[in-house]
Formats: C-alpha cells, sequence, structure tokens
C-alpha cells in the first residue's frame, strides 16, 4: 500500500535525522572512555538529531504541535495534531557501540496514535504504520504479531530499572513470576524496538513501567496494525499517561496479564 504524505514526510524526518545518527555512531568508538566526554557526546548526538527531525517536520506541517524528549512541549496553532518524538531511543547502546538504538516519531491526532515509525539507522530497518492501514517493514514486509499461543513457547522482552530508577523490588517480583513460564525473557535497552520487534513478530510479548509517552507513541501503532494488544499492564488504554506497558497477541497479553499484577 503506498504511504500517504503523512507518513512520507515522517520517513524522511526519521532518515534524514538517522544519517546524522550513523555518522555520530560511528565516531563512537574513538571516545575517550570518561564520564563527561562519552555522556556530552551522545547528548550533542541526540540533540542534532532532534534538530533535523523537528525541522523537517515543521516545514512539512507548521501548524502541528509536538512532544519531544528534548525539547519538551511545543504547542501549535492545530490544537488537533501533535507529533511525539524520540530522536535516540537507546541512548546507553548509542554509548556503548551497540547497534541497537532507534528514531521514533509518532503522529497523535485528537488525542489518539493514528501512525508511527521506527528506524534503527545502524542496521537500516525502518518500522512503519498508520491506523487502518497496516505496518510494514521497510516499505515492503507486511508485519504480524507472532501466533504462538503459550507462554511456554514465548520469547518476551521487557526493560530492567537501572540504578536511580524505583521499581527495583516490583520488577524483580513480576520477572520471578514471568520467567518460570516463558521460553526465555530478553532485554534489548530499546522500547521503541521492543514494540517494533513485538510487531514484527520476532518477541512473543512485550512489558515494561515508568515509560515515557515518548517512548510508546510509534511502537504502539505498530503492534495494533500488526494484529496484537499494546494496553498498560492492567489491560486498559491508560499506557501513554502510566507509562507501563504490556504488548502481544491476544493469548500472551492475556496470559502475561496475571502475572503482572500488583
Amino acid at each position: 500500500m503506498p504511504a500517504s504524505a503523512l507518513m512520507n514526510v515522517m520517513i524522511a524526518a526519521a532518515r534524514k535525522a538517522g544519517r546524522s545518527l550513523a555518522r555520530d555512531f560511528g565516531e563512537v568508538e574513538q571516545l575517550q572512555v570518561s564520564v563527561k566526554g562519552p555522556g556530552n557526546f551522545v547528548s550533542a548526538a541526540d540533540h542534532k538529531a532532534e534538530d533535523i527531525i523537528f525541522k523537517e517536520l515543521a516545514k512539512a506541517r507548521p501548524a502541528y504541535g509536538f512532544l519531544m524528549e528534548e525539547r519538551g512541549e511545543v504547542s501549535g496553532a492545530d490544537k488537533t495534531h501533535r507529533w511525539i518524538v524520540d530522536p535516540l531511543d537507546g541512548t546507553t547502546n548509542f554509548l556503548h557501540g551497540i547497534p541497537h538504538f532507534a528514531i521514533s516519531i509518532g503522529l497523535e491526532r485528537e488525542g489518539v496514535m493514528v501512525a508511527g515509525v521506527v528506524y534503527n539507522p545502524a542496521s537500516d530497518e525502518l518500522f512503519t504504520a498508520e491506523k487502518g492501514k497496516g505496518a510494514f517493514l521497510n516499505d515492503k514486509r507486511r508485519l504480524r504479531v507472532a501466533a504462538r499461543k503459550t507462554l511456554a513457547d514465548a520469547v518476551v522482552v521487557t526493560g530492567i530499572p537501572h540504578r536511580g530508577r524505583p521499581g527495583h523490588p516490583r520488577f524483580m517480583s513480576e520477572m520471578t513470576a514471568v520467567m518460570m513460564e516463558v521460553s526465555g525473557i530478553r532485554r534489548s535497552g530499546s522500547a521503541a524496538l521492543d514494540l517494533a520487534y513485538v510487531a514484527a513478530g520476532r518477541y512473543d510479548g512485550y512489558w515494561e513501567r515508568g515509560l515515557k509517552p515518548w517512548d510508546i507513541a510509534a511502537g504502539m501503532v505498530l503492534v495494533r496494525e500488526a494484529g496484537g494488544f499494546a494496553t498498560d499492564v492492567d489491560g486498559g488504554d491508560k499506557l501513554m499517561t502510566t507509562g507501563d506497558v504490556l504488548a502481544g497477541n491476544a493469548a500472551i497479553t492475556k496470559a502475561l496479564l496475571p502475572l503482572l499484577a500488583h
């Protein structure tokens, strides 16, 4: 299915910012190993990518608002549309030279996510979805969530709260409950790609708590358009406000829900 004009705008912005990140990623190994140097470098790469995305999207749709990780809220004349952007999801991976990070661009219309792009410039994988039009990889392969029905056959992915983040005891309790039921658990370091991989059927399920809207916005559209469910961990639709996410097909999400109950 040909991409809409809006999707073409999103793809162009993601690819342009991706070229910038790819160049900076090539310099990561040359960084002095120190707290200040690499941290500042990644911050500069992050801001540069966000600037590119902001300029590209604002040029194409000047009235739309923004919610961006670095800029925060930028209001627009059109109050019904808002871009939700993470210019570098997977910062720690990027800093360590791990080629698993992504640009995430979502479009919200009247409070509902209607389009999403997740792009990993290191692998040149572009995941796209528009509400009612399906989800695709590199504009060619239609995405479908995995068909596995039981947790015993499932590989699920999660995000582990790192130092300085709350929720460690709860996570350990959830991890214990889930790992006793599933075939495997993974932790990749990029929420946007975790959701994209669920949409692509690579992971059977995903849960994580404490995320921001820009971590979730594009990926939730991908999962839903690939025939899956993206909810909060209680099975509701407050994931963008709670930051707690559960995703997968119907059977896997239903089986995970009681294991994550608190």
